[in-house]
């Protein structure tokens, strides 16, 4: 976003090795500090980082033996520091398909899994193997596997609090000429016709956005380089592509996430509010006091039905709680993206202060018109909403 202030000291790692000794000596030390990938997704006070700053800049994209994966799918270990969309460009010129619609993210990889990104109908979790993780404190690295890091809706255990260093991920793409890629929890599973091969690999489309804007249906299979294509297209007409020339793209992205809701609260919006479904979640066990119990209440109570649960649009939300695109308040430098109402932006010299300052003030239109608070996507430093 290009505001905030400086941190108090810089370092960088280079290596896997450095890494892991700098982030070491920064926890003995005691004092807090941050560690630091691309900033994409980032707000820091005007006043700067109080405590040193560490940047993740390892490098390295290899090809992992693993015999336990069928033939056509191939595992890729690469370095937390390498750029995101570097890796998506390599995985589609070497034909690994999986992450051709999360071409054009921003950021490192170690961050990936700590967000859970995605975008077009593609998540990492559906082909993330596992990632190697310096816990604070501990003597050495170990491997979490995807299961254990629990990753939800731009979520996972390392993003509700487990302090640790990713140094590197683990993923699983297909390989197999004309592999048709499909959701898994584990991963990328392909089927391939053997006796029909094509010229690349490719993938169905998964997001109505992506096929209307292809011209197919959703589910067609195209190539990889084509979505990869038409995702940076889509993501360029938004300003999702960073543009020094385009103060739209001087932004974090997506500034709110899309809220998950139960459907019975969905149900009090307007009806053109658009909702899609997700996993329902199960409620906690009814709770007998026992003092209710020495009178003869049931200690087998019912157990309640899962709630079934909704994500609403956030850019909606904002668009019909008053906030238009390019709204901003005034001798503010910060306003709402002129191609979207989800992005927050620095039209020039704009202040984290400036950008908090809209935030609030939509989360607060938002509130009291919907009864929904939104919940920022970037990560805040010394900044409150």
């Amino acid at each position: 976003m290009r505001v905030g202030g400086p941190g108090s000291c810089v370092r960088s790692a280079q290596s896997r090795e450095e890494l892991i000794a700098l982030a070491t000596e920064l926890w003995r030390d005691g004092e807090p500090w941050l560690l630091l990938g691309g900033g994409s997704n980032t707000v820091v006070h005007d006043d700067g980082y109080p405590g040193p700053v560490l940047l993740v800049r390892t490098s390295g994209i290899d090809e992992i033996a693993d015999p336990e994966l069928p033939a056509g799918q191939v595992r890729v270990r690469v370095a937390a520091g390498e750029d995101w969309d570097g890796l998506v460009a390599t995985a589609v010129s070497r034909g690994w398909a999986g992450i051709e619609a999360l071409s054009g993210i921003p950021g490192r990889v170690g961050a990936a899994p700590v967000q859970n990104i995605g975008a077009y109908g593609q998540e990492l979790s559906d082909v993330l193997h596992s990632v190697e993780f310096l816990d604070a404190y501990a003597d050495s690295p170990r491997r979490l596997s995807a299961a254990e890091l629990e990753l939800g809706y731009r979520d996972s255990v390392i993003k509700q609090g487990r302090e640790g260093v990713v140094l590197s991920v683990d993923l699983v793409l297909a390989t197999a000429t004309g592999a048709a890629v499909r959701r898994g929890r584990h991963g990328a599973s392909p089927e391939s016709d053997a006796d029909a091969p094509v010229a690349a690999p490719v993938a169905p489309v998964r997001y109505g956005q992506l096929a209307t804007a292809l011209g197919v249906e959703p589910g067609t299979e195209i190539p990889i380089q084509v979505m990869r294509d038409a995702v940076l297209r889509l993501r360029a007409a938004k300003g999702m592509v960073l543009d020094a020339a385009d103060h739209d793209t001087w932004s974090c992205g997506s500034f709110f996430t899309n809220p998950i809701v139960t459907e019975r609260f969905a149900s009090s919006l307007p009806e053109d509010a658009p909702r899609f479904p997700v996993a329902s979640v199960d409620l906690p066990d009814t709770v007998i006091p026992l003092d209710e119990l020495a009178f003869g209440a049931e200690i087998a109570a019912p157990r309640p039905a899962p709630e079934r649960m909704v994500k609403l649009s956030a850019a909606w939300l904002i668009d019909h709680a008053g906030i238009s695109t390019g709204f901003r308040l005034p001798g503010s430098g910060a306003a709402v993206s002129s191609k979207h109402t989800l992005a927050i932006t620095n039209r020039g010299g704009a202040t984290a202060a400036q950008v908090a300052e809209l935030a609030r003030l939509i989360v607060q239109r938002v509130q009291q018109e919907f009864g929904v608070i939104l919940v920022p996507e970037p990560n805040l430093y010394g900044l409150e909403l």
